[in-house]
């Protein structure tokens, strides 16, 4: 028979809010900028990261391999879901920041497991002010369309 300890649910839960809470400003800002990820994707990227974290640390406890495994695994998956944010059209391309936005977001549930609030809530602040700030400083960079094409 399943046996479930509360306390290690309610400890999981609580972390789990966490790095769902701490996802939210990045994905407040990118949907108010009505980009392809918003106030769904960021959270969902976040917890699920969380939670593989939080798996591997339960069911690999004390080896370190394969906890790092698990870790790659995730990184690697959400790689895989930024590059669906990157779209190219000629010479533009658009949603790098986002899928570096959702990085940024899968790396703050993976601190939040492993217990680093502190590399989690600088990972929030630090990917949220950029995305604000930065946006108002690229809208007064000229566009320069050379550059553009030679970079591709």
């Amino acid at each position: 028979m399943l046996e479930i300890d509360w306390n290690v649910v309610l400890n999981h839960l609580v972390t789990m809010v966490v790095a769902y809470i701490l996802a939210f400003p990045i994905a407040w800002n990118r949907e108010s900028e009505t980009k392809s990820a918003g106030i769904r994707t960021f959270p969902l990227v976040s917890i699920a990261s969380c939670g593989f974290v939080l798996i591997a640390m339960d069911i690999f406890s004390g080896d370190a391999g394969a906890q790092a495994r698990i870790l790659e695994g995730v990184v690697t998956g959400i790689g895989f879901i930024g590059g669906g944010a990157i779209l190219k059209n000629g010479s533009s391309v658009t949603g790098l920041a986002t899928a570096a936005s959702l990085w940024g977001t899968a790396a703050i549930g993976i601190a939040v497991a492993t217990h680093r609030l502190e590399i989690a809530i600088l990972l929030c602040i630090v990917t949220f002010t950029t995305l604000q700030v930065m946006a108002k400083v690229k809208k007064k960079v000229p566009e320069n369309e050379e550059r553009c094409e030679n970079d591709g």
